[in-house]
């Protein structure tokens, strides 16, 4: 990093003002404008400032030229100055900076402003230049190790984020952060959780750079791609009626509507959702009528409703209002054949394909009109193109397979030599557009300057302008960038030959004629034939001469198409046109580019202080989600999944506009155009070296991470003064910022009197106190090769003393996973009661969801095309245990059937078999339905199995004392309460840790057995990184585990069976994926040991899913109240757990009762009900205690948190305060909890 050395002073006013610049300022302070012309001054001066300190500091240490020592600067310096660094929107700088602060500070997490400004910078790589921030071997050769760079740039600043919220909940740029988090989510694919935040920022009251209505457009856009319609129609019919609204967002979400209705058969009658389809995309064009989409979507619906001259006039618009596209050119096709006009359709199907060469619609439609028009030859051709990228459907695939089989057959071959009706598949190539598209063109005029030719026309009263298309410097309507590229051609420029005239159709099948039948023309003839070929080669020379001086200008191309203008294709050595492939030159355009969401959200009447620049392109770049493609595709699921690709393309674009040399760091690979957009600033970049992570780092080396823990910091001091820091730093330590202490010996009222007062400002503390924020553990020491397969821990039952022993509890608390065998014998359980026979009997309507899986061998996952992948897809649904016994007894019927097939010789080999992998990849899968989460908590129902289950030791039962989770005073389906499963071979429940790490206990009631996969707790962290290398999310994503993955990573895995009868002990955060081997059900709950691991894992993964805004269905602080209400503890270390626990409840109560009294309000007694559930916050989902803030929505009471109150409203306007206990109640249950030997006995 060179270092400006000329000595720049700061008065003691100026440095006041600095210290008010942070990264909360960031897209709020905009430096660019006249007006702040003064304050961009000062922060260019603050940085040559704290540039020069740094220097002197480091001579003033003895340095010398070219020796390494520790840096001793205040590392506040290094903080500030990339904060003034941010807002100047130097990223790399501002990055090194960041970098450095965070490694000479241990506390760094605290520093709120400092996390955020990180988290904006890692945003901005992602968003931006993601390609010159990856070290060479992470460049994107490959696209999936681009991708999965991309995805760690996002989880970077992803993880900055989340530690903001999680360290201050109440940062005032809180909203800036959930419409990031948002957005990437969005891009991700994690719809849920995109939605979350996007509702959060909607909530919250402070300054935004979205305006509401475009959050409300994404909340909405975000309901129509998870196939929520109804609830999509409804959030998007607010906005006809929304005050406030601007134009584009109005406009875009009525399109969206508009579309909705025409495409989703839930909304209604079809002829009632197309009039209102109509309407709505009206409507759409009422409030903006540039957009071609919406003109585009308009034309399909009354294609529809066979208005075919309306749908014309609407095609026609589309065209004339943004850049061509192969979807409008496609449907215009349709409608030509439609109204049998084949050789317009032709024409207008080869537009589409010329535009996009994969578009597999228009080659479909392109073949079939061929086959209608008796040429199989050229329909062949077609669908094979249809099916080159996407893979076409089978009757697709079906047809192409019969006309291969059939193409020399004496019928086809007659059909051959009749009189064709089209032009084959290469002459059509070089046809020009249909005129009636065309002629909106009129007449070229001369431009004044006898330059440029301007064609004019006034399709639906909106003037459109363009340029000659012989001209480079053609534009397309409202492009000022083009606009502005042809007013700078030089007058002087010489005028183009007019192009030579292209061979007419009729010329064509004439010099194709007589090129077959040469060898008998006449003299005239073959003069003919030189002609024709003379002129169709100066033609020719002509268009590829045109398409090299193009290759510079890509928006060309889209002008051609709307003026007519036939498109270069090569010659082949034979002179005549390609046979079947598609020119390889014939680059297609970039497609519609009309008003998208994205495009709506970063334009007009967003917040006063405007959209910042990196949230302007991301949005813009990344978030096309509506793009044409996208937004006709039926499979609504699979709405948003081209974002990825997007992405790629973007960056793949950056890639080719950055430096020429690449270097490991990202600071080093924006040198040269840094330095040349901020010649002002004299900092230039530091060498950031990315240091090579162990084997068990948390991510390979192979992704390429910019991570502020793997860069090494040295300083030197030179004759150029570079700095380039050390890792030998010394840490500095910030002054603990609580000025109290409190501790566990303290009575309740003590700790409530050392809080007070200091709460006032809104704090929320961590159950875990003042440490870091919780993240996953690094690995154990790597296991030997040999041992990562251990034998599963195994215990078999005789008698019932062996089962009620205190060794096997014992035993079962200190191991991962314990199978238990022999239980039911050695006990006497009636498993009968859970077979599926006795659960018709006992509730045959009870409800059951249902998962649909693809049926696969235990140690396999693929896809559809065989691919190898961690994510584990299934769809959901209901039905009663009665069906879903039908379908299991169907089910083992048939694979009865089908082995005594197989032993007769009459069956192949099925593709039913799960459990053999061979030939796996290239074998279709058979689809499986899953019976899980039954719940068979109604005492009523399912009493006399209920009862059978009293008989099992205390430590495995439902409800015990020595359960933690009977005390938590409510139900929580599935944990404190019994679920059964019920199975057919090949049912999956996926890798995943039980909730808040607690125990759980399964037993499978057979007649078949269940193959289970299990990793000790201390591997998680590896799991973890591997979910994320493989986009998807640890906590909410569906995953099953590659095992060669766990291997290569030295992860430990227990792989056992489990029979009927047979009891699995899952210990405390147990990672573990399950999968029936054959026709069984199975029962399941969770448990809690008295111990100080089982609360510390909890207690743990509580504030873990409080950092990931993942609710936890165990309210801890709850339940550490009821431990100490009812239990007695003897252990130490739990003791102290729960204690501390406690301790930090009371300061939190004391703290939110200082802000409310604050703002004079008044807290209401409520008091809690019995068996009341624990409240959560209706925004973020994090556990209320005590106190609860009420707001009244839509007639119901909904409960928040101090900090989602406080977001909502500053002052809690329109809030009630409640609250559920005394606190002198509280603090008597806080003394009395005593270590159990210290409890005096009456």
């Amino acid at each position: 990093m060179n270092l400006d050395t000329t000595e720049v002073s700061l008065n003691a006013e100026e440095k006041k003002q600095l210290e008010d610049f942070d990264s909360c300022h960031f897209g709020f302070l905009k430096l660019n404008i006249l007006e702040e012309s003064s304050k961009r001054s000062l922060i260019e001066k603050g940085i040559k400032h704290f540039e020069h300190e740094i220097i002197q500091k480091s001579k003033r240490d003895g340095a010398k030229e070219g020796e390494e020592i520790d840096a001793s600067v205040d590392p506040k310096i290094y903080c500030q100055l990339g904060h003034l660094l941010l807002l100047l929107e130097q990223y790399p700088k501002a990055l090194s900076a960041y970098q450095r602060f965070y490694h000479l500070r241990e506390d760094h997490w605290k520093n709120a402003p400092f996390m955020y400004g990180l988290g904006l910078v890692y945003f901005h790589f992602n968003a931006f230049q993601i390609s010159s921030c990856l070290p060479v071997f992470c460049q994107p050769k490959r696209s999936h190790l681009y991708l999965a760079a991309n995805r760690q740039h996002s989880a970077r600043a992803t993880r900055a984020f989340q530690q903001v919220l999680y360290t201050e909940p109440g940062f005032r740029r809180a909203n800036e952060i959930h419409i990031r988090l948002g957005l990437i989510h969005k891009t991700l694919n994690n719809h849920d959780a995109s939605i979350k935040h996007f509702r959060q920022a909607l909530n919250d009251s402070g300054k935004c750079s979205l305006s509401k209505s475009q959050i409300r457009l994404h909340i909405a856009h975000l309901l129509e791609i998870q196939g929520k319609y109804k609830q999509a129609k409804e959030a998007y019919e607010q906005f006809e009626n929304l005050e406030g609204t601007e134009p584009q967002v109005k406009a875009t979400a009525l399109k969206q509507l508009g579309w909705l209705y025409h495409i989703t058969d839930q909304l209604g009658d079809k002829n009632r959702r197309e009039g209102l389809a109509v309407h709505y995309l009206k409507e759409s064009l009422s409030s903006d009528n540039t957009n071609g989409q919406t003109w585009y979507l308009l034309g399909r619906c009354f294609s529809t409703l066979g208005k075919v001259h309306d749908a014309f006039v609407s095609y026609r618009n589309s065209i004339d209002k943004s850049e061509a596209s192969a979807d409008t050119w496609c449907s215009i096709g349709v409608l030509y054949q439609q109204q049998n006009q084949p050789m317009d359709a032709l024409q207008a199907y080869i537009c589409a394909v010329q535009l996009d060469k994969t578009h597999t619609a228009a080659w479909t439609d392109l073949g079939i009109l061929y086959e209608n028009c008796e040429q199989p030859k050229d329909a062949l051709t077609c669908y094979l193109n249809a099916i080159q990228n996407k893979g076409g459907s089978s009757n697709l695939n079906t047809k192409i397979k019969y006309l291969q089989q059939h193409l020399n057959s004496v019928a086809v071959q007659h059909l051959q030599s009749k009189q064709k009706k089209l032009p084959s598949i290469e002459e059509a190539w070089a046809l020009p557009i249909p005129a009636e598209l065309t002629s909106r063109q009129g007449t070229i005029t001369q431009h004044p300057m006898g330059k440029n030719a301007m064609l004019h026309s006034q399709p639906m009263g909106v003037q459109q302008n363009t340029l000659s298309p012989g001209n480079p410097g053609v534009v397309l309507p409202d492009d000022p960038l083009n606009k502005k590229k042809a007013l700078k051609r030089p007058s002087s420029e010489p005028l183009e030959l007019p192009a030579p005239p292209a061979l007419t159709p009729q010329q064509l099948q004439l010099l194709q004629h007589l090129q077959q039948n040469e060898a008998s023309l006449n003299p005239n003839q073959r003069q003919q034939l030189q002609a024709l070929h003379h002129q169709m080669m100066k033609y020719q020379q002509y268009q590829m001469k045109v398409h090299q001086q193009r290759l510079t200008d890509p928006g060309q191309r889209s002008a051609d198409m709307l003026s007519g203008m036939p498109l270069p294709t090569p010659i082949t050595s034979s002179g005549l046109l390609p046979h079947v492939n598609i020119p390889d030159n014939a680059t297609p355009s970039q497609g519609d580019t009309g008003t998208s969401l994205a495009s709506s959200l970063q334009s007009g009447g967003s917040s006063e202080a405007g959209l910042p620049k990196d949230l302007q392109k991301f949005v813009t770049d990344h978030l096309n989600d509506t793009d044409l493609s996208a937004l006709l595709n039926s499979s609504r699921p699979d709405l948003a999944t081209s974002i990825a690709e997007d992405l790629l393309a973007q960056f793949t674009q950056c890639q080719s506009t950055s430096v020429k040399k690449q270097d490991p760091s990202p600071i080093n690979s924006q040198q040269s155009s840094e330095s040349s957009q901020h010649e002002n600033t004299p900092i230039s970049q530091d060498s950031v070296k990315t240091t090579s992570p162990s084997k068990h780092s948390s991510h390979s080396p192979r992704e390429g991470r910019i991570d502020p823990t793997q860069v090494e910091y040295r300083v030197k001091c030179d004759s150029d003064t570079k700095l380039v820091i050390s890792r030998n730093v010394p840490r500095s330590h910030s002054p603990p910022p609580a000025p109290f202490n409190i501790s566990i010996n303290m009575k309740g009222k003590e700790v409530l009197a050392a809080c007070r007062g200091y709460g006032k400002g809104g704090i929320t503390t961590s159950m875990l106190g003042d440490r870091c924020p919780p993240r996953p553990p690094s690995p154990p020491f790597p296991l030997p090769k040999d041992s990562l397969n251990p034998p599963t821990p195994s215990v078999y039952l005789e008698t019932k003393k062996d089962a009620f022993s205190i060794e096997l509890q014992q035993y079962c608390y200190s191991q991962p996973v314990v199978v238990i065998r022999g239980l039911a014998g050695a006990l006497k359980l009636d498993l009968g009661l859970f077979s599926t026979k006795s659960l018709v009997e006992a509730n045959a309507d009870h409800a059951v969801e249902v998962r649909t899986q693809r049926q696969q061998a235990p140690d396999e996952n693929r896809d559809v095309y065989g691919n190898r992948l961690w994510r584990c897809d299934s769809s959901r649904g209901r039905t009663t245990i009665a069906r879903y016994a039908q379908y299991q007894a169907s089910s083992f019927q048939e694979s009865l059937r089908e082995e005594n097939e197989k032993a007769k010789g009459l069956h192949k080999d099925s593709d039913s078999d799960s459990n053999s992998s061979s030939g796996a990849k290239g074998r279709k899968k058979k689809t499986i339905k899953f019976g899980t989460n039954v719940d068979l908590s109604d005492e009523k129902k399912w009493k006399p199995q209920l009862q059978e289950l009293t008989k099992l030791p205390a430590f495995t039962k439902v409800v015990s004392a020595s359960n933690l989770l009977s005390h938590v005073g409510n139900t929580i389906l599935g944990m404190n309460t019994v679920q059964l499963y019920m199975k057919v071979p090949g049912s999956r429940t996926p890798g995943h840790q039980e909730n808040n790490n607690f125990c759980s206990v399964n037993i499978n009631i057979g007649p078949g057995d269940c193959e289970w996969f299990a990793v000790p707790e201390s591997y998680w962290g590896v799991l973890h990184n591997l979910c994320e290398k493989n986009n998807l999310n640890y906590l909410t994503g569906s995953w099953w585990p590659i095992l060669e993955d766990l291997y290569e990573e030295d992860v430990p895995v227990y792989r056992f069976i489990q029979k009927p009868g047979d009891l699995v002990w899952v210990g405390a955060g147990t990672v573990h994926w399950v999968q029936a081997i054959g026709w069984c059900n199975n029962i399941a709950w969770n448990v809690g040991p008295v111990n100080a691991r089982q609360f510390q894992l909890a207690l743990e993964r509580y504030e873990w899913n409080k950092l990931q805004s993942y609710k936890s269905i165990v309210p801890m602080v709850h339940l550490a109240w009821n431990i100490a209400r009812n239990l007695n503890v003897a252990e130490p270390k739990f003791f102290e757990q729960v204690k501390s626990c406690l301790m930090r409840s009371l300061r939190q109560i004391r703290f939110t009762l200082d802000f409310v009294e604050d703002l004079g309000l008044e807290v209401k007694w409520h008091g809690r009900g019995e068996n009341e559930a624990a409240h959560y916050c209706n925004d973020c989902e994090v556990e209320v205690f005590d106190i609860l803030f009420v707001l009244e929505q839509d007639k119901k009471f909904i409960v928040h948190c101090q900090d989602c109150a406080r977001k909502i409203h500053p002052r809690l306007e329109g809030f009630v305060i409640l609250k559920q206990y005394h606190t002198s109640q509280l603090c008597e249950i806080f003394d009395r909890f005593q270590l159990a030997h210290h409890v005096p006995t009456s």
